[in-house]
């Protein structure tokens, strides 16, 4: 069965990861949060290094094995900020375009980081508006990694690379992995940021999703962004401090991460 969405998972090379072990306790949260679909018309493909150790697989996911060298500049250790995220979307966006080129049969995409969280809605919403060009998350959470609260933020897709979901031919992909130039896969699939004003320029722009899409995670060991905690960055760090009104703003958007979000967002069982 042709899937009508296809979700592409990149993961890093092992060398470049600093806690295998909480990597693959997030990836597992993460497909069981994409497992929970209400439609079953989806798949899932993980791009990882051969010789990675990955966690089981549930049903729909699938393992697109590459070969590709560590990263050099995962981490920035003082390098050039430009070279840093040119190498970053460099690596990711490679990993990613493998992924597509193996379900480029698939109706839309959507790149999922390998540690957030997705609404079980969006398969469901792609079915009822399969001609359209695709939509940006741009309302979502912000969760710290175990925490109870989840703070609702309405410039998701500024933040959090899971925030695009595509129809696949406008991606214009290659014939071949061989085929594809670099700079198109750093702008058009290593970051999140590029691809809604390309496609806006095309004449095919993508829509707002009319519902909060996905929860982005903060605050775990194994973060490439080292977003800090919520509760540090939205109410104690010295900025915010200085913005009391702010402050407040930002509480009132504080919700409970209550039954419905969980079996929303985190899964069967969760």
């Amino acid at each position: 069965m042709t899937p009508l969405v296809t979700f592409v998972i990149p993961v890093r090379h092992q060398d470049n990861a600093r806690d295998w072990a909480a990597l693959k306790a997030n990836l597992t949260q993460t497909m069981a949060s994409i497992a929970n679909q209400t439609r079953d018309d989806w798949r899932a493909i993980i791009v990882a290094n051969e010789e990675a150790d990955l966690p089981e697989l549930p049903p729909g996911f699938e393992v697109e094995w590459v070969t590709f060298p560590p990263n050099e500049m995962h981490e920035r250790r003082g390098a050039d900020l430009d070279a840093f995220l040119e190498a970053f979307r460099f690596d990711k966006g490679r990993r990613v375009l493998k992924g597509m080129l193996r379900a480029r049969d698939s109706r839309f995409f959507m790149i999922v980081d390998d540690d957030d969280f997705v609404s079980a809605r969006l398969v469901e919403h792609a079915a009822r508006h399969p001609d359209a060009n695709g939509w940006v998350v741009s309302r979502g959470y912000i969760w710290n990694d175990g925490g109870r609260l989840l703070l609702q933020y309405n410039e998701f897709n500024r933040l959090c690379g899971t925030s695009l979901m595509i129809r696949s031919d406008l991606y214009g992909l290659p014939q071949c992995f061989e085929h594809a130039d670099c700079d198109w896969i750093k702008a058009t699939l290593g970051s999140h940021l590029r691809i809604a004003g390309i496609l806006a320029d095309a004449g095919t722009p993508l829509e707002t999703l009319p519902f909060r899409g996905a929860i982005y995670r903060v605050a775990h060991p194994v973060s490439h962004s080292t977003a800090p905690s919520l509760l540090h960055t939205y109410f104690l760090s010295s900025k915010a401090l200085r913005r009391p009104g702010r402050v407040l703003r930002d509480a009132v958007k504080l919700r409970w991460l209550n039954r419905k979000l969980r079996r929303e967002f985190f899964g069967r069982g969760a």
